[in-house]
């Protein structure tokens, strides 16, 4: 309650000075008085007194709704912190020309779709599956391009990935791809969990004094490593040793699997070679981080204004109310000649009161 009342404010707080005003209902009254020739004579009236009490009691609604109005009141805005489940999610796409090929290792025709219009379209889906994700996206093929930071907006993020529609090149430089991938998370509590996705369809030699800086990288972060390994139809497995000699020029996707379990960090390679292979192993990803998250809510100002009329409205409905009674009243009292009988007698004198005062 009073974190509540600490977040009012007001846009001219200077006119709030004049609430004082709002009690002038009790210091005079705009009844009108009528005559009476003895307030005594009556019975007490307790339905008078309280239609007074409710009428005053209106005209200081009706003041303190004005001004309060008048000075623009509302409530801060705030952040929250809550915890929610999900993982903040580096996603890397390989760009390369052999993207733009079908599991099958051919140019798309028909109803055909390459594998980097499966996989646009699966992670578009993956994306927003769960509300406290935050993500960013990355892609890479001669060089990296961010494409979205790290980020909680999932509408941004999904069309950032439906972006990615360009011709790939041909050269993959998936070590550059790492760095940048890598260099999206952003400051996070110690609970909180990461996950590089890679999506690829291939790899390239990485240099081993760029190994070094990606091991340093990855011992710092320490992030759940997986790579979505796209694989065409009838070429090699990651875990496959080739016939001749078993060097990173000859097998790039074995060493790089290699290269990927020596880290000192959580690593799941996933080899698809069809959409629905995708799915599932986007599917199984999905189960996987399923962590507790820090997530911040941003509430926004809020205006008062509308309550502080509708206010005002009451009192000043009370008020209408109030005087549309007086006037009946007025209607349905006697004549003075009525009261005495003949039309020629001598007036009373009287004393002037205020009814229901």
């Amino acid at each position: 309650m009073t974190d509540a009342l600490a977040r009012l404010s007001a846009d001219h707080p200077l006119l709030l000075w004049l609430l004082p005003l709002a009690l002038l209902p009790l210091l005079a009254s705009a009844q009108r008085a009528t005559p009476v020739a003895s307030i005594a004579a009556g019975p007490p009236d307790g339905l008078s007194r309280a239609v007074g009490v409710i009428v005053r009691l209106g005209g200081i609604l009706a003041l303190a709704g004005l001004i309060l109005a008048l000075s623009g009141p509302y409530r801060q805005g705030e952040t929250l912190t809550r915890t929610g489940i999900g993982a903040q999610v580096s996603i890397l796409i390989d760009r390369s020309g052999s993207m733009n090929e079908t599991f099958a290792g051919r140019q798309p025709s028909g109803a055909e779709e390459s594998k980097a219009a499966a996989s646009r379209r699966l992670l578009a889906a993956f994306v927003g599956s769960r509300t406290h994700d935050q993500f960013a996206v990355t892609a890479f093929s001669t060089a990296p391009m961010l494409v979205v930071p790290m980020t909680d907006r999932h509408d941004a993020v999904r069309a950032a990935i439906a972006a990615i529609d360009r011709p790939g090149l041909d050269y993959t430089n998936i070590a550059r791809g790492l760095a940048m991938g890598l260099s999206q998370f952003g400051a996070a509590s110690p609970s909180t969990s990461r996950a590089l996705l890679l999506v690829s369809d291939g790899a390239a030699v990485i240099d081993p004094r760029v190994q070094e800086t990606l091991r340093a990288a990855f011992t710092r972060l320490r992030p759940n490593l997986y790579w979505l390994f796209l694989r065409t139809k009838g070429s090699p497995s990651i875990s496959d040793r080739p016939q001749g000699e078993d060097t990173p020029q000859a097998a790039p996707e074995r060493h790089l699997d290699l290269f990927f379990k020596s880290l000192r960090t959580p690593y799941r390679a996933f080899e698809a070679e069809g959409a629905e292979a995708v799915a599932d192993a986007i599917t199984q990803i999905e189960r996987l981080e399923r962590d507790p998250i820090p997530y911040t809510e941003q509430r926004p100002r809020r205006d008062l204004a509308g309550f502080a009329y509708g206010m005002a409205l009451i009192g000043l409905l009370i008020l209408v109310l109030a005087k549309l009674g007086e006037a009946d009243l007025r209607r349905n009292q006697p004549s003075p000649a009525r009261r005495t009988g003949s039309s020629d007698a001598a007036p009373n004198r009287s004393l002037p009161v205020r009814l229901a005062a």
